[in-house]
C-alpha cells in the first residue's frame, strides 16, 4: 500500500492525527514529520520531501495543507494523491498579517500560553462534548513546541504564496474536507479548492470546526478511506 504522510496544523504535532494513525497504520506506512524548524513554506516543503518516501499519499490540515500544496507544486511526481483539510490556497490577507504580527510580538514577550488560550484556540472547535478535552490537548501541543516554533510558523504563513495555479494544474485523486463550523477557514475555502481541483471529492463534516480529525474522527476517517480507495 502507498505510504501515507500526515502534516499537522500550526502548533500541532502527531497527536492531531491520533485517530487516523490508529485507523490506517495497519494498511499503510505512516510518516509524520515534525513541522516548524524552517521559516518559509518552501523550506518546510523541501524538508518534508527530503525525508519522505519516494511516492506517497499526502494529507495536510490547516498549515499542513498549505505545506502539502507547496509539496505538490515542487514535486508533483511524488504525490500519489492529496487530501487538504481545513486549509486555504490563497496568500495571507493584509488584515490577517496585522493580527499575526501583534501575536508574534506578544509571544516574543513571553505570552505564548495567553495567545494560544485566548486568541487562537477558542476559534478552532465546534461546541461538542469533547471540546474541553481537545482544547487541553491543543494547549499541550502548542506549549510543547514552544515560542520559537510559533514565530517561525507565523512568519512562514505570513509570507506564503497563492497556490491556485498548483491546484488547477493538478491531476490526481483529491479530497477537500472542512468542518462545517470552522471559523479559521470557512467553508468557502474548501469549495474554492474543490472547484480548482479537477475531479476532487468535497466533504463538509457536521458538528466540527477547524480540527475535524479530533472533533469527528469517525466521519473524517470515513472520508479519508474513500479517498485512499479512489
Amino acid at each position: 500500500m502507498i505510504p501515507l504522510v500526515f502534516l499537522p496544523g500550526m502548533m500541532c504535532d502527531a497527536r492531531l492525527f491520533e485517530p487516523q494513525i490508529s485507523a490506517f497504520s495497519g494498511a499503510h506506512d505512516i510518516f509524520l514529520p515534525q513541522i516548524g524548524q524552517q521559516a518559509s513554506i518552501g523550506e518546510l516543503a523541501r524538508d518534508v520531501l527530503s525525508r519522505a518516501p519516494a511516492r506517497f499519499a499526502l494529507c495536510g490540515l490547516s498549515m499542513g495543507g498549505i505545506i502539502a500544496m507547496e509539496i505538490l507544486r515542487q514535486a508533483p511526481e511524488r504525490v500519489d494523491r492529496i487530501a487538504l483539510l481545513d486549509t486555504n490556497p490563497l496568500a495571507e490577507e493584509d488584515e490577517v498579517k496585522i493580527r499575526r504580527l501583534a501575536q508574534m510580538t506578544a509571544v516574543r514577550e513571553g505570552h505564548l500560553a495567553e495567545i494560544m488560550r485566548n486568541d487562537l484556540k477558542p476559534k478552532y472547535l465546534a461546541n461538542t462534548p469533547a471540546r474541553g478535552e481537545i482544547l487541553d490537548l491543543c494547549m499541550d501541543m502548542a506549549l510543547a513546541l514552544g515560542p520559537h516554533t510559533f514565530l517561525r510558523q507565523s512568519r512562514a504563513l505570513m509570507d506564503r504564496s497563492d497556490q491556485s495555479e498548483t491546484l488547477m494544474r493538478a491531476n490526481l485523486p483529491a479530497l477537500v474536507l472542512c468542518g462545517r463550523e470552522d471559523r479559521v477557514c470557512s467553508v468557502k475555502k474548501p469549495e474554492l479548492m474543490a472547484n480548482m481541483l479537477s475531479g476532487s471529492q468535497l466533504e463538509i463534516i457536521e458538528n466540527a470546526g477547524h480540527l475535524p480529525t479530533l472533533e469527528q474522527p469517525q466521519q473524517t476517517n470515513a472520508a479519508l478511506a474513500r479517498w485512499l480507495e479512489a
